[in-house]
């Protein structure tokens, strides 16, 4: 789909229109959720010239914002000359029909705007897909705005159908497209499926890093791994998931994944979209969550990220709470954090390096208490499986009795009970702990 917000040619000018509604379930105050907004314009490549924000206590069906702040926003177009204007609720098609029609210019809201950024950021083919999904799922039930160049004025003879019979064809060519991009997904999710599930056959643990959009995940994942993933200081820098082999301090493997950040008033279409990629997350034996204590508002963005955790299906997997960008801030605020209900609070800054070792340390001793310990006796002919239990455990014993090795280990149970169907097929049983 063309994108909203071009960065082709230049910067498009925007005025941001923020609203406090009466019964709204609050994730961040009005100016702070307006702070946000301006990020996500400017990541979008817009110039903001001025910003707008109204608290009301009765919405106004037709404009969501009262008559007197239309007018004022029309006074200062007259004088700005700004190219769109964001508001930073999700409007009805009827909405923003209206205040286009009002104010002259497109107007395009908080959905519109991060389904924009997106489009931008997908480099993948399987990104890309659910993107222009999600665009065109908001796009259909709003489509009549798009077709008003047909409309004829007057009425009679000659004057009735066109526009209508276009408009229809459009809407039944959108339905085919996201039934055939429906089609094509459940494609790359059977394909992501059995990738995950032949990972999961070779039982490492997988440990997924989440947070707040623009909170360090992939410094991180580059500090760990090297994985090489794109870094930028920008709001959803990076969306598709990346997935790195990581070895502990205490020799084990485990698999880490990167995933897209999450921001507070996500489209949900986005979620319905990015469902195979979220699986990632909701299948992970241990959640990072980082933390941007750089931002002063980060206890909100903890709150959020909860949530939509939740509303994966990953709200009760295991979570070790990571504030980051501690070489930014004086004081840790760890009294902030002693209330959560995590298995533990790893400060680090992901960009020096400080506290990663740490980290690493604590996810060997949480991934640890899953494990149980493993006993065996190896044959010089199953030197193989022996390798085998070496890159997948963690050797703690091993001792040299004749022709036979007997050996120790903290495996996954997985691992275990596959060690010891190989060595019972082979002829020596594996040695249970007393």
């Amino acid at each position: 789909m063309k994108q909203l917000i071009s960065t082709e040619h230049r910067r498009e000018k925007a005025v941001l229109v923020g609203v406090e509604l009466p019964s709204r379930d609050h994730k961040l105050a009005l100016d702070e959720s307006m702070e946000e907004l301006e990020r996500l314009a400017e990541t979008a490549g817009a110039t903001v010239l001025t910003k707008f924000a109204q608290q009301v206590r009765n919405i106004t069906p037709a404009t969501l914002i009262g008559r007197g702040k239309v007018d004022e926003i029309q006074k200062s177009l007259s004088e700005n000359h700004a190219d769109l204007i964001i508001v930073d609720e999700d409007l009805t098609p009827a909405q923003q029909r209206n205040l286009e029609a009002a104010f002259k210019i497109r107007v395009i809201d908080r959905s519109q705007l991060i389904l924009d950024i997106f489009a931008q950021r997908a480099r993948s083919n399987e990104g890309k897909l659910q993107v222009e999904l999600a665009q065109l799922e908001y796009l259909l039930p709003r489509l009549t705005r798009q077709w008003t160049h047909l409309s004829r004025l007057g009425g009679g003879i000659g004057t009735r159908g066109p526009g209508e019979t276009q408009l229809e064809v459009d809407r039944r060519r959108i339905r085919e497209r996201i039934s055939h991009l429906k089609h094509r997904l459940e494609t790359v999710e059977r394909t992501r499926g059995l990738q995950r599930k032949e990972r999961h056959e070779v039982p490492f643990p997988t440990v997924a890093l989440v947070g707040y959009t623009n909170a360090g995940k992939s410094t991180l994942m580059n500090t760990l791994t090297r994985a090489g993933v794109f870094v930028e200081d920008k709001l959803f820098a990076t969306l598709d998931p990346t997935t790195r082999a990581l070895r502990l301090p205490s020799g084990d493997k485990v698999m880490l994944v990167d995933t897209v950040g999450f921001i507070h008033k996500i489209p949900h279409s986005l979620i319905e979209a990015f469902k195979s990629t979220l699986e990632e997350v909701s299948r992970a034996d241990l959640l990072l969550h980082l933390v941007d204590l750089a931002n002063p508002l980060f206890e909100e963005q903890v709150r959020v990220i909860e949530n939509v955790l939740d509303e994966i299906g990953a709200g009760e997997l295991p979570t070790l709470l990571v504030p980051n960008k501690t070489d930014r801030i004086s004081t840790l605020p760890m009294a902030q954090f002693k209330a959560k209900d995590v298995l533990g609070v790893c400060p680090i800054s992901a960009l020096t390096g400080s506290g990663v070792e740490q980290l690493l340390l604590t996810v060997g001793k949480i991934l640890d208490r899953e494990k149980e310990q493993f006993q065996a006796s190896f044959t010089p002919s199953q030197g193989p499986l022996l390798a085998l239990l070496r890159e997948r455990g963690r050797i703690v014993q091993e001792e040299y009795d004749n022709d036979l090795i007997r050996v120790t280990a903290m495996v996954t149970p997985k691992l275990a009970g596959q060690m010891r169907k190989l060595l019972g097929v082979n002829g020596v049983q594996a040695e249970r702990p007393s």
